[in-house]
């Protein structure tokens, strides 16, 4: 049925009273009970502080913005035996802050598994005792500074190591280098992230976390030095990472970043494989399961070899390594004729084409559709891996579920790799603000899920965004009126198992789903989003740097919606408490009142069903809520009325839709 627009015209009165068919109390602002303050909810001042030379007002890196760098060199050991994983690291560290650095903090991730762990006692209950191990065994650290080579002095705090200099490194560019020698045990199926599993042909090794590396210093936190946990993710300086792993030679290794010794790994038809996957949209096999234990996939059949990779501009690397896997690639289409490469490896119990025969078909539509809508994937491979990480990305891989297969697989494929965006590109502190990723990154899934394969596994409905499969809007109504939920910008760490998904990744994305398509509109949201990804690519932007780049890209204060959406959970409810027409007479139009019962306000929309089956739509602004909690408007009629709505497509998380509407008799 076709709808008529109804450009916006009309009148709020201060102080009226209305005479609605369903009515027979008075609506006035005296009888009225509401929880809604416009003073509060439109205060001003809302940034606590001025744009600066490092970042400005406009939301973007200011003319003195600085970002220290760290470039690794890494020759690593698969020892298949122990179990263990044995390695010496060089780091480049560079100072381009202003300031002159005493010390040095490191990440030591895989402290987090150790007995006495503060991890252990986040959520109050350790884990058993056989679910733990020795962490990180440092050998030895050396410091090179102005050509000298010497020990350092050095402490370990949990999973942080503060490296004690002689002499403090120089700001505007000062380096320094560091060896650092080392081994610790992979964790089993505990890991979480990084561990070890059986298949049919095999364990699959995933490898995370598996090098110190730098904390991030910057001019919010200085040293952000926040022990990991388990659940806050990763915050880390960009750079150049060389590595290499030696692992048995019937191994093969899936990792960050680009292969630069193929012929010394692979055998010739891999290699030729590979380049034709390279120029193909159909997914080529590069091992295929009658290969998986065929001496012949193997350039040779005894001993180790080393695989060496090498990714530029990148905050970490992981890989993985099995002698099970199967392994397929194709061509991935980026804009203005760029072309990457995505892979995908797997164990042979995971094949097939409801399975993860379909795992590269799923990276490579993800990845296109990414870089068309948003910016374009930078690095030249990217892989999906088989196991039990179950769901977890680093740059240029994911570690995806062994088991998933379909709707599921395709998910979880579409949200491991968007992250490559947030954090990957967009730099942001996942250990603090874990909306930035979490959030925005499930935000973009669901326009991915809509357009894979003309909406073969949409629209987005899982455990990160509407669990129930229903409407988004109807389904965060549960998180926003519990009184224990916390909010959008609590700390990664801090928010409860059971608000995890609802907090840092459902509301947050939704939000911006109302920001887009409620608020701002998809053309002046999506430029205003585009340019913030663009200014703050490999780079560390803060929540107000994401908040003010949105305001001043789509023109709009928008203080109001990161006040009651991310800082709170206010409760939205408009009622419909009046309607009639004007003088009585329908031709005159219909006067309709609404109420505001709690503390959000929104922009919404009216639609009134004339007699003659015709729908007309009025779209009422924010602004109608600057000094009132009950307005007044207009709506032109030119016959009777049947039915008035407010919020007719149920898009907004009205707690109550009981009172949104009304039918004439």
């Amino acid at each position: 049925m076709k709808i008529k627009f109804i450009p916006l015209c009309f009148v709020l009165l201060l102080a009226f009273s209305v005479h609605a068919q369903r009515k027979s109390r008075p609506a006035t602002v005296d009888t009225l009970i509401s929880n809604y303050e416009p003073a509060d909810l439109f205060s001003p001042m809302f940034y606590p502080e001025r744009g600066n030379d490092r970042h400005a007002a406009n939301g973007e890196p200011g003319p003195k913005y600085w970002q220290n760098r760290v470039n690794y060199q890494l020759k690593a050991n698969l020892d298949t035996v122990t179990k263990t994983l044995a390695a010496n690291e060089e780091i480049e560290y560079i100072n381009n802050s202003p300031d002159a650095l005493q010390y040095l903090w490191l990440q030591l991730d895989q402290n987090t598994y150790k007995k006495d762990a503060r991890s252990n006692f986040e959520t109050g209950s350790a884990p058993l005792t056989n679910l733990h191990t020795e962490g990180y065994q440092i050998e030895s650290v050396f410091i090179t500074d102005d050509k000298v080579k010497h020990k350092a002095d050095f402490i370990i705090s949990d999973s942080r190591m503060q490296i004690r200099l002689p002499k403090a490194l120089t700001g505007n560019g000062g380096r320094i280098k560091l060896s650092i020698k080392y081994n610790y045990t992979i964790p089993g199926n505990f890991g979480g992230r990084t561990d070890y599993v059986d298949t049919k042909n095999g364990k699959i090794y995933e490898i995370a976390q598996w090098f110190p590396r730098m904390c991030v210093y910057d001019d919010s936190e200085g040293w952000d030095t926040l022990p990991f946990l388990g659940s806050g993710e990763f915050y880390l300086e960009y750079g150049d990472i060389d590595y290499e792993v030696t692992v048995p030679a019937d191994m093969i290794v899936a990792g960050s970043g680009e292969l630069v010794n193929p012929t010394q790994v692979l055998t010739p038809t891999q290699i030729s494989r590979l380049a034709a996957a390279r120029n193909s949209d159909k997914t080529v096999m590069i091992r295929n399961i009658d290969e998986v234990n065929s001496p012949s996939s193997r350039p040779t059949h005894s001993g180790v070899l080393t695989w060496h990779f090498k990714m530029s501009n990148t905050r970490d690397v992981a890989f993985g390594a099995s002698k099970a896997y199967v392994w397929d690639a194709a061509r991935v289409n980026l804009p203005d004729g760029k072309k990457s490469l995505a892979m995908s490896v797997y164990p042979v119990e995971s094949a097939g084409n409801d399975a993860w025969g379909r795992a590269t078909e799923y990276l490579k539509k993800s990845m296109e559709y990414f870089s068309e809508q948003w910016f374009v994937y930078p690095y030249p491979v990217a892989v999906n891996e088989a196991g039990i990480a179950g769901g977890m990305e680093y740059p240029g891989i994911v570690f995806d579920g062994i088991t998933d297969k379909g709707k599921d697989l395709y998910g979880v494929t579409a949200h491991e790799i968007g992250h490559n965006w947030f954090p990957m590109i967009v730099g942001s502190n996942e250990r603090r603000y874990a909306f930035m990723d979490e959030g925005f990154n499930t935000f973009i899934d669901i326009y991915a899920q809509d357009a894979f394969n003309n909406g073969e596994f949409g629209p987005k409905r899982d455990g990160e965004y509407a669990p129930g499969g229903g409407n988004p809007a109807h389904e965060i109504v549960a998180t926003i009126i519990d009184p224990d939920a916390p909010t959008i910008m609590t700390a990664a760490d801090a928010v409860p198992e059971k608000y995890r998904h609802p907090i840092e990744y459902f509301k947050p994305a939704f939000g911006l789903v109302l920001l887009r398509e409620q608020i701002l509109g998809k053309d002046r949201f999506d430029y205003a989003f585009k340019n913030y990804i663009r200014k703050w690519a490999y780079k560390h932007p803060q929540p107000d740097d994401f908040f003010r780049s949105m305001d001043n890209g789509a023109g709009e204060d928008l203080s109001w919606f990161w006040k009651g959406w991310f800082y709170n959970n206010l409760k939205l409810d408009l009622e419909l408490v009046g309607a009639e027409y004007v003088d009585n007479d329908p031709k005159k139009g219909l006067q309709v009142s609404v109420i505001n019962l709690e503390a959000m306000a929104m922009p919404f929309t009216v639609e009134v069903v004339l007699k003659d089956g015709s729908k007309q739509r009025m779209q009422i602004p924010v602004e109608a809520w600057l000094q009132n909690k009950l307005i007044n408007f207009t709506v032109p009629t030119t016959q009777e009325v049947t039915k008035v709505t407010i919020d007719p497509d149920a898009a907004l998380p009205d707690i109550n839709r009981g009172n949104n509407g009304f039918v004439f008799r």
